[in-house]
């Protein structure tokens, strides 16, 4: 099964100014098989995207909010913690 699932951003601290961007990583300690992700942010039904990476280009205000990875091999699925990004 997957574990370890953990989220890192740059800049590190989830806040982005205005128009810059940030760039979230998700990263698995431990899985077997190919891992496929998925970007969620507290709210939106829709992933925001399917690929180990996730690039907010050009921050708009409605960008803040609560950010995680899903990842899964098929037969598990293991969430990163929650990332609380603030566009300021």
């Amino acid at each position: 099964p997957i574990s370890g699932v953990s989220l890192s951003a740059q800049p590190p601290s989830g806040q982005v100014a205005l128009g810059d961007s940030l760039v979230m990583n998700c990263t698995v300690a431990a899985g077997t098989g190919p891992v496929s992700f998925s970007w969620h942010r507290e709210g939106l039904a829709t992933p925001l995207g399917t690929d180990p990476h996730l690039e907010l280009s050009m921050a708009g205000d409605n960008d803040s909010g609560h950010y995680q990875c899903r990842a899964s091999d098929g037969d598990s699925v293991a969430v990163s913690p929650t990332l609380n990004v603030t566009v300021l």
